[in-house]
């Protein structure tokens, strides 16, 4: 007799995350809805990370390869995974229990959606470090519901920020064959490249009702100051490639799409004040007044930024 299809393969590239996989993967075993295939890709960490997850046994597929990347070990997931729907699940974050069953009910209740997320909650630590019992927080049990301002065709959205996080998705999985996986030459931004490629092709579900932890740590990729602008230079091709509209008609105009550059330029210069590297900061800076210059804030901040004054993040 053929084995079943699993509903849904649930993918968690890892690297070095002792301290917070076990708690991951606890989540995922905990969800309400069965059937599930759980694939962890390692990424070559060097602490206990492996040795915590091949402790779950047969409930975890645990895949190695050497260290290539976030990306990589995503799409070495993919290429493995045989479920009827795909999670794409950061190593470090929790699902609440009914996460993947209200999200499994969306997708069969209609067909044409090729992505279901939900909203989230950040999950900040103590000043001690510790984060607190996901049983403690507060979810908003009363909020369901489809938020329909972020569901439908929203790629004219995903233009002013990237809404949809990873670990609260469910994709199905013959998007990919359509959209393609990750593009591994990104070191940053991948996962809104993803969506803007599906956003194109497929239109998506939001759900209201909070159901994935984005726990907050100081070693976040989102926190480094890094010498490209990958936001920006992400949005302004898919602008060349796709403008500014969604397949349904409704769209961003060029002012909103211009201010919105300015602010993630002036946000990557003033990341880099607070590093100390004047000379991108004030680039980015003068790019960012140039893109809109009404906001004589940003301008004042070079000057700032000479005499000393440094933003806290």
């Amino acid at each position: 007799m053929a084995s079943l299809k699993p509903t849904v393969s649930i993918i968690i590239p890892t690297y070095n995350c002792e301290a917070y996989i076990a708690e991951t993967l606890n989540s995922v075993l905990s969800q309400t809805l069965g059937n599930l295939e759980l694939i962890v890709v390692d990424d070559g960490s060097t602490d206990r990370t492996c040795e915590i997850v091949a402790s779950y046994g047969s409930s975890v597929r645990l895949l190695a390869q050497a260290n290539s990347g976030v990306c990589a070990a995503r799409n070495y997931g993919i290429r493995e995974a045989s479920g009827r729907y795909i999670c794409l699940m950061d190593h470090d974050d929790f699902w609440l229990p009914d996460k993947l069953a209200l999200q499994v009910e969306q997708m069969e209740a209609h067909p044409e959606i090729g992505l279901v997320y939900s909203s989230f909650i950040w999950w900040h630590p103590d000043e001690k470090g510790i984060f607190p019992d996901p049983a403690s927080i507060e979810t908003a049990s009363s909020l369901g519901g489809i938020d329909e301002e972020f569901s439908g065709w929203i790629y004219h959205l995903l233009l002013l920020d990237c809404w949809i996080l990873t670990s609260a998705a469910l994709i199905r999985s013959e998007v990919f064959d359509k959209c393609d996986a990750y593009d591994e030459s990104l070191p940053y931004s991948e996962d809104w490249d993803l969506w803007l490629r599906i956003s194109r092709e497929y239109q998506v579900i939001k759900l209201n009702k909070p159901l994935t932890l984005y726990r907050q740590h100081p070693k976040q990729g989102n926190r480094v100051a890094r010498t490209i602008d990958y936001r920006t230079e992400l949005l302004c091709k898919a602008a060349v490639k796709w403008g500014l509209c969604s397949r349904d008609g409704r769209r961003i105009t060029e002012r909103e799409f211009a201010q919105n550059i300015a602010r993630y330029q002036m946000e990557f210069g003033l990341r880099h004040l607070a590093s100390g590297n004047l000379k991108i900061a004030n680039r980015f800076l003068l790019k960012a007044w140039l893109k809109h210059p009404i906001n004589l804030k940003i301008l004042a901040y070079v000057p700032a930024g000479l005499l000393g004054w440094r933003p806290k993040w």
